[in-house]
């Protein structure tokens, strides 16, 4: 969650400008680089008002190939949205999903934190795929939808069962329909439904079952997916992975144990979300690992295969499952590399074809965590593609996708968290389903000496909150995931 911007770093570091971007959309690795817009109506790049002050953003796909993204400004700041309509090589910035809020800042005013975005699979009675935008209030998750491709949109705040929710996750489903799932007060999992284009939610049950009951208080939520062809839904996260571990586990996930979540799991739902069955996806036989590292990740290609993906603070991996996530494969490795991979997000195409986005540095010394990383640690975003991901041990093309956007230690731990949170909790990849192509949206901290930067950030404030912004990589050739469309 975006809060209180951070204070600054200290002094800067000037040897870090003749590394960052060049203006407008420089190609680093096969992808297109730049910053996003905060004014309603800018195209970027291209313009000078091509600069935010947006961070934790998501991207989505729809079956058109227009690519929609949204970035927040934090609790009561609202959400910034963007659309491409060109493969991801210009985005043009929407009004706000939220932007009453804007005006409330209060903690409590709709939108603003933890923002995710779904695009429906089926096109609506006008003739456009709905999109959803959710965002928090702690109070409540509020659930924007556009039915006109983002010109317009309509604010749902969402009355939840729970007093308390954080870290809201939404998928789409049909036409229509639209499920959310957040963290409750005890910390456990809800999810809720519409099938009124997010209008009303009066369905919700909880993704943890009963013989997984334990787990309540001591998991770390991932994203939500649905199938948008078996209409199953899936509720990824990680957990301790038996009652007895309850004592040794971290409290809340924030005072530290001598155990971690080193099970994954995937909660499915094939009703609707009226019940879900947890089953685990891989349990490590070591208590001490961890792979509650914001977040764990699910993603479905288009015959209905599920891929897992998490992070052991290392390397990242993956599982898959072909029979609707009751079993499970893996774990396979999709860094290889030396170095830290931390923040996986995946997007799935065709059938055993899977993109892998993640921070990544250099730096690994086996002992501290990335929040305790020294300012050598250069951290970039990376990018996996795997075409052939349903046979075990395949093989993975890796590449750069963006200039060093942060230096230092990289908080994992939310708002909880002392140290630099600069990158926040996470980013993510779509793939255009008509081209295949992907584009990121990630979090970058850095001043760009030749691009727009927004007001207060220049080479004294690099690496710091005072130049945090969104940016886009569009890839711009290679392999694709997802054939050609007819």
């Amino acid at each position: 969650m975006k809060g209180l911007f951070a204070a600054g770093l200290g002094a800067a570091l000037a040897l870090v400008l003749t590394m960052s971007a060049a203006a407008g959309a420089s190609k680093t690795g096969g992808f297109a680089n730049y910053s996003l817009a905060e004014t309603t109506g800018t195209t970027c790049p291209g313009s000078q008002a091509c600069s935010n002050i947006a961070a934790e953003p998501a991207i989505r796909a729809d079956g058109a190939g227009r690519f929609f993204g949204s970035s927040e400004n934090g609790l009561g700041g609202g959400t910034v949205a963007f659309r491409s309509v060109d493969n991801g090589l210009h985005y043009t910035t929407l009004v706000s999903p939220n932007g009453v809020s804007e005006t409330n800042d209060t903690g409590f005013a709709p939108g603003g934190g933890d923002t995710d975005l779904a695009v429906a699979p089926v096109r609506n009675a006008g003739g456009f795929y709905n999109v959803y935008v959710s965002s928090l209030s702690l109070a409540n998750v509020d659930v924007s939808t556009s039915s006109d491709g983002g010109a317009t949109w309509t604010l749902n705040p969402v009355t939840t069962p729970e007093t308390v929710d954080d870290r809201e996750w939404i998928a789409a489903d049909g036409a229509a329909g639209v499920c959310i799932s957040y963290h409750d007060a005890p910390q456990g999992i809800t999810v809720g439904c519409s099938q009124d284009a997010g209008t009303t939610f009066t369905q919700f049950a909880s993704a943890i079952d009963a013989d997984h009951a334990f787990q309540i208080g001591e998991n770390s939520i991932g994203n939500l997916a649905i199938d948008p062809s078996s209409h199953v839904i899936y509720q990824t996260y990680s957990a301790i992975t038996t009652a007895a571990e309850t004592a040794c586990a971290p409290q809340l996930g924030v005072i530290a144990g001598t155990c971690n979540y080193h099970g994954v799991y995937m909660a499915v739902s094939t009703d609707g979300g009226l019940t879900f069955t947890d089953y685990p996806v891989y349990i490590n036989p070591d208590p001490t690992v961890g792979y509650g590292h914001q977040f764990v990740n699910v993603s479905v290609d288009s015959a209905g295969n599920v891929y897992s993906v998490y992070t052991d603070d290392h390397h990242v991996y993956y599982s898959f499952s072909s029979d609707h996530g009751k079993t499970w494969n893996g774990p396979f490795l999709v860094t290889a590399t030396s170095g830290t991979q931390i923040f996986p997000w995946s997007t799935a195409g065709d059938a055993g074809k899977l993109d892998v986005v993640y921070y990544q540095t250099p730096y690994f010394d086996g002992i501290n965590t990335p929040d305790n990383y020294p300012m050598s640690a250069a951290w970039t975003v990376g990018f996996a593609q795997n075409l052939n991901a349903l046979t075990p041990r395949s093989s993975w093309s890796r590449q750069t996708a963006s200039p060093i956007n942060h230096f230092g230690g990289v908080c994992e731990s939310g708002v909880t968290c002392t140290g630099n949170r600069d990158l926040f909790d996470d980013f993510g990849v779509a793939a255009s389903p008509t081209t295949g192509l992907a584009s990121i949206i990630y979090s970058d901290d850095q001043f760009h000496p030749n691009a727009p930067n927004t007001s207060g950030c220049d080479a004294s404030t690099t690496n710091s909150s005072s130049c945090d912004h969104t940016g886009i990589a569009t890839q711009t050739g290679g392999s694709v995931i997802f054939g050609k469309r007819k």
